[in-house]
């Protein structure tokens, strides 16, 4: 196995101002990066979204790496309301960095995936080879069909242009950072449900669904470190999972986070709402034997983490509890499902 010295590099980090992008940047920063050879391009400055800019930020900053993390992301309720909106952002933020990669002579191109691309229902624990079995679960399709595109394109790149790009797909994740509150992942939106009801001394909490899907959830910061050492150790084809391998129900999932938070009233399920896809838990083998990945943190402590850093951030004011940002300025962040 080769290791790229990524000390060495110029990187640019897509999305590296939001959830999980921070802590990529923070990886990188552990193993050496130079914090003037991380370049996190912004919104403001390049919308990625249009080819005139994503051309001048290869001019403007000739990144030998690129690790595409960007992306227009949401909950299941968000991706309801805008299938359309979130399908062309993605696709277009993706096609077009990697089209001018290509063209800018990038050495190393790592796409940050998802696993809704995997079909609704395939078999548990999700293998790469089942990727194309199927179409995947209805509300978060055109997402996770935009986000697989990706790995079709550099697949063809590869194949006819020789470009070094991989594909890697993290599980649903959580930690420091996240989007907290309606509208975001189940995690989040959870725990700002809880609080909520442990202040205003609410006895009841409403949670969609009726609790029975299945899923996995990877720490963030587990996620970061499985992603840079895509870059430095992974030049294959294939696409590969980063999960945690375990697999947990909504239901133990919610009754966990109340615990967390001291939540000591009764959990109601609306099941007028829709569950989302049945059952989600990768196998992740290939990424241990491709590039020596697998992630330590367990949920417990990752929850204990999330709540105490939220706490502590509430507490000062700075993050809204009640309303997510809007959608529109949500490009420089992501995270599963």
């Amino acid at each position: 196995m080769v290791i790229r010295d990524l000390a060495q590099d110029k990187i640019v980090v897509t999305g590296g101002a939001g959830f999980l992008g921070r802590h990529v940047v923070a990886a990188l920063r552990w193993r050496g990066v130079p914090e003037a050879s991380i370049v996190v391009p912004r919104s403001a400055e390049y919308d990625l979204r249009t080819e005139a800019a994503v051309a001048r930020l290869y001019r403007e900053h000739a990144p030998t790496v690129v690790l595409h993390l960007a992306a227009v992301v949401g909950g299941i309720g968000a991706n309801r309301e805008h299938p359309g909106s979130f399908f062309r952002d993605n696709l277009l933020m993706g096609t077009l960095l990697m089209e001018h990669a290509r063209r800018a002579g990038v050495e190393k191109f790592v796409a940050c995936g998802t696993i809704c691309a995997y079909p609704k229902h395939t078999p548990v624990p999700f293998r790469e080879e089942r990727l194309w079995d199927g179409y995947p679960e209805e509300t978060n399709a055109p997402y996770g069909l935009a986000k697989k595109m990706l790995l079709v394109q550099a697949q063809a790149y590869r194949q006819e242009y020789g470009f070094n790009g991989v594909y890697v797909m993290p599980t649903n994740l959580y930690g420091p950072h996240d989007a907290f509150g309606p509208g975001g992942h189940v995690i989040p939106m959870l725990l700002v449900k809880f609080l909520d009801a442990v202040q205003a001394e609410r006895d009841e909490v409403v949670a969609w669904g009726d609790g029975s899907p299945t899923r996995e959830f990877l720490y963030v910061e587990d996620a970061a470190e499985g992603l840079v050492a895509a870059a430095e150790r992974y030049d294959g084809a294939e696409p590969v999972n980063l999960g945690a391998g375990r697999e947990i129900s909504i239901k133990e999932l919610t009754e966990l986070i109340a615990r967390e938070v001291g939540f000591r009233g009764r959990i109601t399920w609306d099941t007028a709402q829709p569950n989302g896809q049945p059952r989600r838990c990768l196998d992740t083998s290939r990424a241990q034997e491709a590039f020596g990945w697998r992630a330590t943190t367990p949920l417990e402590e990752g929850l204990r983490r999330t709540v105490a850093w939220y706490r502590a951030e509430r507490a000062q004011g700075r993050f809204w509890g009640a309303a997510p940002p809007p959608v529109a300025s949500r490009t420089e962040s992501v995270a599963a499902r």
